[in-house]
């Protein structure tokens, strides 16, 4: 199983709070996960065409005044995934952490996979749009979802959900606070698991054992959780996670552009 880790939507720039990493543009990190068994599996999607080409209207004019998307067509998942040499048809299974419109944005541009999430985030979903955070345009094309009502299984302590149709290695684990039905993904590469978790934090400093975060993604992050005691349990796990299994379990973020330079080796 090989894994591709993908910026699929800058938005604005943004400064680490202590010296070393130069300023660097907020991301959407999104997974590429090539299978043996269930073809190509996307983890988020990030901006998609519709909302490069159109973002007021797809993302709505307030959200793109905030999160000051660059709004670059070849980072478009779909266009990643072009350079790759793959075809939107090739994405079987797609898996969101949650239904904001910088992680679901690309739905449109994968009509044919099957689109995992929580049961509790597409109702709140369905029910909330057309909000700050979620977009009708991103569903209009009626997706193939998949939902679940949350995690009997169990994962370093955290319950998990094994996805119809995906092989063991792939899991989806509930992390709540950011939203009604917000989860992570582990994905385990041969080696060790990968946890992408969304929403659940915003920056890498926040899950040091003196939590440090950052002064602007804060702001969003307070700013759009559902349920704030849950969020910060949620982060508190996270942390036990890394203290206890950090050297099984890589943990990273959906917008932190230094996790993402870290894990794919570039320069920010």
């Amino acid at each position: 199983m090989k894994i591709h880790h993908l910026n699929c939507g800058s938005v604005r720039r943004i400064e680490a709070t202590y010296d070393g990493p130069p300023p660097s543009h907020a991301v959407n990190h999104c997974l590429l996960i090539e299978t043996d068994s269930a073809g190509l599996v996307l983890v988020e999607t990030g901006l998609g065409l519709d909302d490069v080409r159109n973002p007021d209207d797809t993302l709505g004019a307030d959200w793109v005044q905030l999160a000051q998307p660059v709004l670059d067509e070849d980072e478009t998942a779909v266009r990643r995934l072009a350079a790759l040499g793959y075809s939107p048809g090739d994405v079987r299974h797609v898996i969101v952490t949650h239904l904001d419109v910088d992680h679901c944005g690309g739905l449109p541009d994968f009509p044919g996979a099957r689109v995992h999430v929580l049961a509790a985030e597409l109702e709140a979903a369905t029910a909330e749009a057309p909000s700050f955070r979620y977009r009708p345009a991103h569903w209009a094309h009626g997706p193939d979802w998949v939902t679940y009502a949350g995690g009997d299984g169990h994962w370093f302590g955290f319950g998990a959900i094994q996805p119809q149709g995906l092989p063991p290695e792939i899991r989806m684990i509930p992390l709540g606070g950011h939203t009604a039905g917000h989860a992570g993904v582990a994905v385990h590469d041969g080696q060790r698991w990968l946890l992408h978790c969304g929403d659940a934090y915003y920056y890498h400093r926040e899950l040091q054992d003196r939590p440090e975060p950052h002064p602007l993604l804060d702001v969003v992050q307070t700013g759009s959780e559902v349920h704030r005691d849950l969020r910060l349990g949620t982060q508190a796990r996270l942390r036990e996670l890394i203290r206890d299994h950090g050297d099984e379990v890589t943990v990273f973020s959906a917008h932190d552009p230094w996790e993402l330079a870290r894990l794919t080796g570039a320069r920010t």
